[in-house]
């Protein structure tokens, strides 16, 4: 590839950030999947983005499929390079998308994994040794209460939390839109706790509402690391990631409630087909509940 046709990556990019202003995440997974297309482009010895076309986009995540990527990651790659080339042609680097009428395989529908409410009260119902322990807990706590993603609780400041109004102010939600979701009081007591301790590890003027033991703002890295610590600390039988307690929170809210509309609030789903797979969660426990007491449905 030319340096120029490499440049339009890096305005590509730049038009992404700025324009377009999608989750760090996002960008983080176009670079990675337009790298693979670069490294196709180079082993064919192709000098410019317009000498690609529609069997050679058509071959190239054929061959990522062949490498063992599931349907949902070839689907974001795909999308990854019509994004691309949708670029180049509204700037007139193009004249067509060569992907344009490219589809992936079909990603299969796995449904998310839960924690039941006995397996949520087993991570929960500790108690804290430390400091680090107390946050843990509090983190653990604004997870399941809130249903929130892992970069939106490690973006949270001390003033997203109303106490007196028992609200949390989620800042920059997926796709820089805020919104705000009620707290349960169990989570805000473990926060009251968490509070005077962050004291002793605040850095400067450091507005975050978690910590690290060096006065810093949590990572997400360092959130996963610290719950994967705790499950060992309690002998959890189940490997225990971030996001299961925002499943598990969507879950049992829905399981309760039967509000698929207030779930999708809650969550900051933009779309509410994306709620609708806990409507297949909820399903699943109802036939566990038909099964167990139905008295035609017992073997």
């Amino acid at each position: 590839m030319t340096p120029e046709a490499l440049s339009l990556l890096t305005d590509f990019f730049d038009h992404l950030r700025y324009e377009k202003r999608p989750s760090k995440n996002t960008v983080t997974h176009y670079q990675r999947d337009l790298k693979h297309l670069t490294l196709f482009c180079q082993k064919k010895s192709c000098e410019h983005w317009s000498e690609l076309q529609y069997p050679d986009i058509r071959n190239h995540i054929a061959g990522r499929h062949r490498q063992g990527l599931s349907g949902k990651s070839l689907q974001r790659e795909l999308s990854a390079i019509r994004s691309f080339f949708n670029y180049l042609v509204k700037n007139n680097y193009l004249q067509i998308n060569p992907a344009r009428y490219l589809r992936a395989p079909k990603a299969s529908k796995t449904l998310p994994k839960t924690l039941d409410v006995d397996q949520i009260n087993g991570l929960l119902e500790t108690h804290p040794k430390s400091t680090l322990e107390t946050r843990d807990l509090a983190i653990f706590e604004v997870f399941y209460s809130c249903g929130l993603r892992l970069s939106e609780l490690t973006g949270l400041n001390i003033e997203d939390i109303d106490f007196s109004e028992q609200m949390v102010t989620i800042q920059h939600g997926k796709g820089h839109k805020s919104r705000l979701v009620p707290i349960g009081k169990k989570a805000l007591s473990a926060l009251k706790k968490w509070l005077p301790l962050r004291l002793s590890l605040k850095n400067n003027n450091e507005t975050a509402l978690f910590l690290s033991q060096h006065g810093k703002r949590l990572s997400n890295r360092s959130v996963q690391s610290r719950l994967s610590q705790w499950c060992k600390k309690i002998h959890s039988p189940v490997h225990i990631h971030p996001h299961m307690l925002r499943h598990s929170f969507a879950s049992h809210f829905l399981e309760s409630s039967q509000n698929l509309r207030a779930v999708q609030e809650l969550l900051g789903h933009s779309k509410i087909s994306t709620t609708q797979i806990y409507t297949h969660l909820d399903f699943q426990h109802l036939l566990h509940v038909y099964d167990n007491t139905h008295p035609r449905a017992k073997k």
